[in-house]
């Protein structure tokens, strides 16, 4: 499986300003592949996020192509592309992406319902257990801290089990210790054959990448 763009670029208008638009991301290339951990690092405000989010089916580009092995992702309907997403990408977000009426344990297992899909229990129960969370399984998004709720973000990506595994920024809000467990984790996933791309501006991912890539305004370097 590989997960390649082809030359994408994102520019976003505006009305004011010297330049009629902005951008974010200048003509990058990029191929992910089965096995490898890769990781992007540069400063907040590089690109790194459009970037991810473009790779992952989320932003369309506004130039260039973006395929999951032959497959055009952009050239797909909405609801086709929902359903590869759904299926065969994880997009673990920085900010908050808990349902709030749901307990730990349901959120984890939530991804593996849609579409048909069935319960991965054992997948949840084992990263639950990984990532240090098993004794919130039933606590509410609203009781959790930063730290857990990104733990519980990262066990429901690694349940769902997709072969691409899109991380943005995912030890940000996490102690040393728990920064260890997760990149374990995400190695860990790659060696059991997943694509994983950890997105950071700090550098304690280096140490576990299989390749590593820098970001700077809006191209890897």
């Amino acid at each position: 499986m590989q997960l390649r763009a082809e030359n994408i670029s994102r520019r976003y208008f505006r009305k004011h300003g010297e330049a009629n638009f902005f951008e974010a991301v200048r003509s990058v290339s990029l191929t992910l592949e089965s096995g490898k951990l890769t990781v992007l690092n540069g400063k907040s405000g590089s690109g790194k996020t459009t970037l991810l989010n473009m790779i992952g089916g989320l932003l369309n580009p506004s130039e260039g192509k973006v395929f999951l092995d032959e497959t055009d992702l952009y050239a797909l309907e909405d609801k086709d592309l929902s359903r590869l997403r759904s299926k065969r990408i994880g997009v673990i977000p920085q900010g908050r992406s808990a349902v709030d009426t749901l307990s730990v344990y349901e959120n984890i297992l939530l991804p593996g319902m849609l579409y048909g899909g069935t319960l991965r229990t054992e997948e949840a129960e084992n990263w639950m257990t990984v990532l240090g969370i098993s004794d919130l399984r039933n606590a509410m998004p609203a009781e959790l801290s930063g730290g857990e709720l990104r733990r519980m973000a990262i066990a429901r990506t690694l349940t769902a089990s997709p072969e691409v595994i899109l991380a943005d920024e995912p030890t940000g809000d996490l102690d040393n210790e728990n920064t260890r467990t997760v990149l374990t984790a995400f190695q860990q996933a790659a060696k059991a054959g997943k694509a994983v791309l950890v997105v950071s501006h700090e550098t304690d991912a280096e140490a576990y990448a299989d390749q590593i890539l820098h970001m700077s305004h809006g191209t890897i370097e």
